[in-house]
């Protein structure tokens, strides 16, 4: 990060000494590659480079497609590969193909890129967007902790679709290509942005191995989640089921909560269904920052269990921050369509909606964002 950094940096430098400046961006990689997509190189009209997007593989070849797009070429995303007829002459030798974008850049989009990367190193959720298509061909768009910086300068529905996306891949720590419409509708294809979401996947901490453990790991792993299932008694967890979808933790709850680190972006699921087990458990994500808290059961069940909490000492406001029973109420009966109901919850909770209906809402489906 620091890298990529000082050359948005040293861009904006070379900019205000009047000099013309291509960006190279790494968009896409099928198979292996040195670097991830995201890694930036900064070419000069004079020839100066700085950065690297495969360690040396093809930059010679890219240096020469950014000197043409500075000479008026307009942008484009170039490939090179084993599959490549130029692959014996770029050297490209790691058995894969990756995809590179090039354009000039221009004094708006490095002060979006610097802002963004500086956002990055403070520890803030951020994601960058480049336009790849179309006469925007370069700008960029940044959500930055919620909020956006920049834009396409087009079509003001291109910018609020993006960045209801990069928030959707954040919240997923993925990075990759979407394409829209030439009105920025979701439903097209007609122009191609790169958005490179800077966040760590959200982590899922199932407590209990029950077969509804096994379902929920693998629906969430689907949806980005690292899961760990954590259970104390070995015996349960040495299945390959769980192993499938999910990181085993042979741990009690309070164990558990000490070697994983949970956030506003993370989840626990309390799927116990024994009280020596489910107590601890509760109190233990009570303790922590979980954006979402979520424990299986009936409703007898449930209020038994907050009997005990209450007794135990819990605050009703902190009681308040379980979902029990936890998902929506979907008539739900196999371990798949629970895990498919407490997810929609889970959704629902991180993105502040009610759950309800769709023909039954009348607020926007996708929230716009200003």
């Amino acid at each position: 990060m620091t890298t990529v950094r000082r050359i948005a940096g040293t861009a904006g430098e070379w900019l205000r000494e009047g000099r013309h400046v291509a960006f190279a961006l790494l968009v896409e990689i099928e198979g292996s590659a040195p670097l991830e997509p995201g890694a930036l190189m900064l070419i000069a009209e004079d020839g100066a480079i700085e950065g690297s997007i495969t360690g040396g593989c093809i930059e010679g070849a890219v240096v020469e497609e950014a000197q043409a797009v500075i000479a008026g070429a307009a942008p484009l995303t170039v490939t090179y590969g084993v599959s490549d007829e130029l692959a014996g002459t770029v050297g490209l030798t790691c058995g894969g193909i990756v995809h590179v974008f090039v354009h000039e850049v221009t004094g708006a989009e490095v002060e979006v890129e610097v802002a963004a990367r500086d956002a990055v190193s403070a520890g803030l959720p951020v994601a960058i967007a480049t336009l790849l298509d179309g006469p925007g061909a370069g700008h960029k768009l940044a959500l930055v902790d919620g909020k956006v910086l920049g834009g396409f300068d087009g079509p003001a529905l291109l910018d609020r679709s993006v960045a209801r996306d990069a928030e959707g891949m954040l919240a997923q720590g993925r990075s990759g290509i979407r394409r829209y419409g030439a009105e920025g509708a979701t439903l097209g294809a007609e122009l191609a942005v790169h958005i490179h979401a800077f966040a760590p996947p959200p982590k899922m901490l199932i407590l209990g191995a029950i077969d509804f453990s096994a379902a929920l790991a693998r629906i969430a792993s689907e949806l980005g989640y690292e899961v760990t299932i954590a259970d104390p008694r070995a015996p349960f967890l040495d299945t390959p089921r769980f192993r499938q979808a999910a990181r085993i933790l042979t741990a009690w709850p309070q164990d558990a909560f000490e070697q994983i680190d949970l956030g506003p972006r993370d989840a626990v699921l309390v799927f116990t269904h024994d009280p020596k087990f489910d107590e601890p458990a509760l109190i233990g994500a009570l303790a922590g920052d979980s954006g979402y808290i979520g424990a299986l059961g009936s409703r007898r069940t449930t209020v038994d269990r907050e009997r005990r909490l209450a007794a135990a000492g819990v605050p009703a406001t902190e009681l308040a921050r379980v979902h029990a029973p936890c998902g929506l109420d979907i008539g739900a009966a196999t371990p798949e369509e629970v895990a498919v109901s407490v997810l929609a919850e889970i959704v629902a909770t991180r993105s502040g909606r009610s759950g309800e209906p769709l023909r039954e809402g009348s607020r926007a489906i996708h929230p716009h964002r200003s």
